[in-house]
């Protein structure tokens, strides 16, 4: 058995606002697209949304995605702003070429909710029916969004294809087990798992890959403004807290770490309520967390962690282990000044890779025994999960042990256990961005506790994840992402 998930699927780039809702319908809708697009006789598709994708699909733009997902768009690579009114501007009866080739006509009833229901597989299920002119059916699909962006097609035997790791591992203990087993770190054993599918080199620049994405979210997010779309017309806040923060900085001269670090996870998460360009992490409810705090790391702490760095070959290229920044570099050539930028910047990377390996290999646990989903779990299998990675990712580029990681990872979840997820008006706005800068400080505080001690500690993570399973079992239905309980109910809209 593994837990290990690939930090190419843990981590994916996608759109906003909900992983479950909007990145996971969208793979749905493309994936039955691709399997009916060549019937003959096909004419007409149906979708029908279940329990939470039901209840609050609208405010998360379920039936936008699903039809994305019809047209043949990828999350990866589709313009947000073609998710953005898809469904919710379409024109009944205008011709949908489903997976980009077989047109059919299409309006907007054809999407419809069902939020009473609730199918066994999981609350986030929607299914999708083919139809020739006669209204036969032709094929008939069931999909279960189950957090993350992952989805699952009943009958069929796994979300995503099993990734073939060298290192096999199904609880924290194990997987710390096999560390001192084979003297390795937690971010190098994820990294030779990545490495069964992927050489070294591209491990790297799909981490890299993943890191500009992030950084790219906050930056937009901080030089954003305006309103955010829906009902609540939520004011943006980042833009503004980073105009305050550079004032300051400039009178002052002195730099406020913590007040940055809130400021990057409201940048992502505004940005992921506005339905932009987001990496999941591990979900988009909680996508602000693990890149704010890596941008923390980034700019207030690397260059302090990391230290000089001398290990280039000739050509300037970091080698061998040292290109994913897992252990200390080896001795090479003499760097002039004139390099130093691109050595703390090689650095940098170099650390950012070792923090999303660890995230990597932390965040399979949940997934494997608990749950990142919110309709699942509640608020907690999402923002706790977060927390934990970035707690565990921020311990690990800051010098500490494997049991100071899985310390950090446990401090984290812990205080986040029978977190409710309560979305005011269905959308991934309020408490939700919030949630995700007080998150991120919490992370902080559990790297910091972390590395204050020597790893030994008396709950484990194990516990803690077996914790959050049994929680969310008997955690009320309506704190599971349907909005009819919590704040959800208590907070007048309009």
């Amino acid at each position: 058995m593994t837990a290990y998930v690939s930090a190419f699927e843990l981590f994916s780039i996608g759109v906003g606002p909900s992983s479950s809702h909007t990145v996971g319908p969208l793979r749905a809708a493309r994936d039955f697209a691709r399997r009916v697009a060549d019937a003959p006789d096909l004419a007409r598709i149906t979708t029908e949304l279940f329990g939470s994708l039901g209840a609050t699909g609208i405010g998360h733009g379920t039936p936008d995605a699903v039809v994305a997902g019809l047209l043949g768009h990828e999350p990866e690579t589709v313009d947000p702003a073609v998710v953005r009114g898809a469904w919710t501007d379409w024109v009944d009866g205008a011709a949908l070429r489903v997976d980009g080739r077989a047109p059919i006509a299409f309006a907007r009833e054809d999407i419809s909710f069902a939020p009473r229901t609730r199918l066994p597989g999981h609350p986030n299920a929607m299914t999708l029916r083919a139809w020739d002119a006669t209204g036969a059916l032709l094929a008939e699909d069931t999909y279960y969004s189950i957090g993350g962006g992952f989805i699952r097609r009943e009958g069929a035997s796994a979300a995503v294809s099993a990734v073939p790791s060298p290192f096999t591992y199904g609880s924290a203990a194990e997987l710390l087990a096999l560390c001192d087993e084979h003297g390795l770190t937690i971010a190098e054993l994820a990294r030779r798992n990545e490495e069964a599918t992927r050489s070294e080199a591209d491990v790297a620049a799909g981490l890299d890959a993943i890191w500009d994405a992030m950084s790219a979210c906050v930056e937009a997010g901080l030089h954003a403004d305006g309103v955010l779309p829906g009902i609540l017309r939520v004011k943006r806040r980042a833009g503004v807290i980073r105009a305050q923060l550079e004032e300051a900085e400039a009178g002052t001269g002195r730099e406020t770490p913590g007040e940055w670090l809130g400021a990057f996870a409201l940048a992502v998460n505004e940005e992921n309520a506005a339905g932009g360009r987001v990496v999941t992490a591990p979900t988009n409810g909680a996508a602000g967390i693990v890149p704010a705090v890596a941008m923390y790391w980034w700019r207030f702490l690397a260059d302090a962690g990391l230290g000089s760095s001398t290990a280039v070959t000739p050509y300037g290229e970091l080698v061998g282990s040292a290109l994913l920044g897992l252990h200390a570099p080896d001795e090479g050539g003499e760097v002039g000044d004139a390099d130093a930028a691109a050595v703390a910047e090689a650095n940098r990377r170099r650390g950012i890779r070792r923090y999303l390996l660890t995230a990597t290999a932390l965040g399979s646990l949940f997934k494997a025994n608990a749950s990142i989903s919110g309709a699942e779990g509640g608020c907690q299998a999402e923002v706790g999960s977060a927390c934990a990675m970035a707690a565990g990712g921020l311990t690990a580029v800051m010098g500490g042990t494997n049991r100071q990681i899985e310390n950090a990872a446990e401090i984290a979840m812990e205080h986040h256990l029978g977190l409710t997820c309560d979305p005011v008006g269905g959308l991934v706005q309020i408490p939700c961005i919030e949630r995700n800068a007080i998150a991120a400080s919490t992370a902080v505080t559990a790297a910091r506790l972390a590395l204050r001690g020597d790893g030994e500690h008396f709950v484990s993570l194990d516990t803690v994840v077996e914790t959050m399973r049994q929680t969310g079992i008997d955690m009320s239905t309506k704190y599971k992402e349907t909005s009819e309980g919590g704040l959800a109910v208590n907070v007048i809209e309009c």
